[in-house]
């Protein structure tokens, strides 16, 4: 399975912009290519700054699209269906997250450069009955900053740029985190409101 899904994201990669599309909406929903999405937006932007706001809304769209088909799967099974992915191990430790933070546990790893698990946290929001438009926000907020800076510094930074957006990378992640910060009282009242509440503990 990892040596297809390695083929399948070397093949997306020659597709040019289609593919940053395509690659954020398969990581998105649930097929893990982490990292090559990110590689394919910067090297482009590099290449062709004039169209880095283009490579950026392609990725912002495919992986909205690509989250909000994961959430509707996790949406249609319920509760039952989330158990059965997080009775155990680290998704029974994901959920336990997702309870006490609510969607900053989905914000932060759609804005992290870094890969951190996204999937458990959608799979809560669906089962536990977060609204549609709250989560596509989220992700569209995550992503829109994550993206964006990623076409910007390939756009600026040229040749290499990725090699040297990794030396960078400790900076990327404090701005994360204190991104994070800012908007955590704002996803805790959506995410956390009475009848969300009663649900997940029911």
């Amino acid at each position: 399975m990892k040596l297809f899904l390695q083929n399948l994201a070397q093949t997306l990669v020659t597709f040019g912009p289609l593919g940053i599309f395509l690659l954020t909406l398969i990581d998105s929903s649930g097929v893990p290519l982490p990292g090559v999405a990110d590689a394919l937006l910067v090297g482009l932007s590099a290449k062709n700054p004039a169209r880095a706001p283009l490579f950026a809304a392609l990725a912002i769209i495919g992986s909205v699209i690509g989250t909000m088909v994961l959430f509707s799967v996790a949406r249609k099974g319920g509760e039952a269906f989330l158990d059965r992915h997080t009775s155990q191990g680290r998704g029974a430790r994901f959920r336990t997250w997702y309870l006490r933070y609510g969607l900053v546990t989905v914000f932060v790893p759609a804005v992290s450069v870094v890969p951190l698990p996204m999937k458990v946290p959608v799979f809560c929001a669906g089962a536990l009955g977060v609204r549609p438009l709250t989560l596509a926000c989220v992700v569209f907020a995550a992503r829109l900053v994550r993206y964006s800076a990623l076409a910007w510094l390939g756009a600026e930074l040229g040749e290499n740029s990725m090699d040297r957006i990794l030396e960078l990378k400790w900076h990327l992640i404090g701005g994360v985190v204190s991104l994070a910060l800012v908007i955590t009282v704002y996803i805790w009242v959506t995410s956390k409101r009475p009848d969300i509440s009663r649900r997940a503990h029911h």
